[in-house]
């Protein structure tokens, strides 16, 4: 994944910045910022690296999956797609898992530098971007913009997967603008990203029509347009095909999801997916960028409309995919919205920077200057009031501290020794049966469920699980923090699954972990 997206950027490096020409956008300043950009990119680079390795942290539940899957495929065996309560499947996250498996344990922490490394290129392929459709001022505006946003810096650390598929996208706007139309080079890049998240097969088949529709300045030829058309149609084509071999279902993925988001309460209406769009953009963006967003659209097609159509036509067509896919029954969680999120950095960029493409001296330019250190002020000022980056910290120590903590847990002496005897290893819930499995190198996750899953299975007149736990087992137990990090965290976390049953015998005992058996 950030192989993918480092490509685009180096792709996007090489080409020379277009020269100003007779029209407005002979305002435009490009100067000689290429040199400084490239050693501002290498800086940032360096701090990420220097980052990583003081702040070590592990995946988050679907990356761990990913790299569960990828292991299973690299060891020939067949992934299991049906595990309780399992994310959906992401075809290049499970291409990349397999690539950091073959680094053993440590392939855990590589699936995080790359999901840094992705953050990295979108850095650097947003100022890329911003700079093609506006000057190198709106381009650097844009950069810090994301380089400031917390939320995703965040997500990053913990390796999700979206960040990979944000700079794909953004790879992808920005080969646009360099050549508008130019077909596979921007579908192959949606379609790396459609591996990823299914929204991108939306803005993928909306890019095929604004290159395969006849214009009076386009006339693609049959064999072009069906060959576009392949490239576009890879990505659902190859998800479908991985489900079908998997599980025996093509949709499998699609109805396992929407069954999911119905038994965690992630589902709702479309009045409440609307507004959730307010909601979840202030806590990416926050409110000031959300404001300069707003504003800069209109701001951004007035001063250069052309320049303005591959991201303002990006940035529509992911929030239509993702109020429709939330209409549907989808999850809607805020994540899905960080592709149309990240592109309204653009534009709140040019909120601040865009004045630098007016005359200088005119009234107009002033004006807007003005109103920008007005909207970067009030910006600085509810950071400082709402930004702790204790508590940022402290979160990243708590993924660190909770993963070795379980590590340090399940290869105890003690707990080894019961595990033997009784192999059979139980959790609260859902949240730490990856991280157990990766920890102890298993070829399937039979002999690791969820306390939950077995209340659940009882509910329903079904006793089996909930035999087997009685009949022997070792049992995990957070305590601490980690109790609301990893036992009570979704709708069906029972406080009772925290509790050890009658008959089982404290063995170990940490910070954040006991453990407990029922071995006779």
């Amino acid at each position: 994944m950030p192989f993918a997206a480092g490509a685009l950027l180096m792709h996007s490096a090489t080409l020379e910045s277009p020269r100003p020409g007779a029209t407005l956008l002979a305002r435009l300043r490009y100067g000689d910022s290429g040199t400084w950009a490239r050693l501002a990119f290498a800086v940032m680079c360096a701090l990420a690296l220097v980052g990583y390795f003081a702040y070590p942290t592990y995946p988050t539940y679907d990356s761990f999956y990913a790299l569960l899957w990828g292991r299973d495929v690299l060891h020939l065996h067949m992934p299991d797609f049906h595990v309780y309560r399992g994310p959906t499947e992401h075809p290049l996250a499970i291409a990349f898992g397999a690539l950091c498996s073959l680094f053993g344990q440590g392939g855990a922490r590589l699936m995080v530098l790359g999901s840094i490394a992705s953050f990295a290129a979108a850095v650097g392929l947003l100022y890329r971007l911003g700079r093609l459709c506006f000057g190198p001022l709106v381009g650097l505006g844009a950069a810090l913009l994301l380089l400031t946003r917390f939320f995703l810096e965040n997500l990053a650390a913990q390796g999700y997967l979206d960040i990979s598929y944000i700079a794909l996208i953004i790879g992808a706007v920005t080969l646009e603008v360099e050549r508008p139309r130019r077909g596979p080079p921007v579908l192959i890049a949606l379609a790396a990203a459609g591996l990823l998240r299914p929204e991108a097969w939306v803005l993928s088949g909306a890019y095929w029509l604004w290159c395969a529709v006849p214009t009076h300045t386009n006339r693609p030829t049959a064999r072009r347009s069906a060959q576009l058309l392949a490239i576009a149609l890879s990505a659902p084509v190859l998800w479908s095909l991985v489900d079908a071999i998997v599980t025996g279902s093509a949709t499998y993925s699609l109805h396992s999801t929407a069954g999911l988001a119905a038994e965690l309460e992630r589902t709702q209406g479309l009045t409440n997916v609307v507004a959730s769009v307010w909601t979840y953009g202030v806590r990416i963006d926050k409110l000031p960028v959300l404001l300069g967003g707003v504003i800069g659209v209109p701001l951004a097609v007035w001063l250069a409309p052309r320049q303005t159509r591959a991201p303002l036509g990006a940035f529509v067509v992911l929030l239509a995919a993702y109020l429709l896919e939330g209409a549907a029954g989808a999850s809607v969680i805020d994540r899905y919205l960080l592709g149309a999120s990240t592109l309204l950095l653009l534009f709140c960029a040019v909120a601040i920077g865009g004045w630098a493409m007016l005359e200088p001296g005119s009234a107009l330019r002033r004006t807007w200057m003005v109103g920008a250190i007005a909207l970067v002020a009030f910006g600085v000022s509810t950071a400082a009031s709402t930004v702790s980056l204790t508590s940022l910290r402290t979160t990243l120590a708590y993924h660190e501290d909770f993963h070795k903590g379980l590590a340090t847990a399940l290869s105890n002496r003690a707990v080894k020794r019961e595990l033997r005897h009784c192999p059979l290893l139980s959790l609260p819930n859902n949240k730490l049966i990856p991280d157990a499995r990766w920890i102890l190198n298993t070829v399937s996750q039979k002999n690791i469920v969820a306390r939950s899953e077995a209340r659940a299975d009882v509910e329903h007149h079904k006793h089996s699980l909930a035999n087997r736990l009685r009949a022997g087992s070792v049992a995990v137990f957070p305590l601490g923090a980690a109790v609301f990090f990893e036992a009570i965290v979704d709708v069906g976390d029972n406080p009772r699954d925290q509790v050890p049953p009658p008959g089982y015998r404290r063995i170990y005992t940490s910070r954040y972990y006991a453990v407990y058996a029922n071995c006779s």
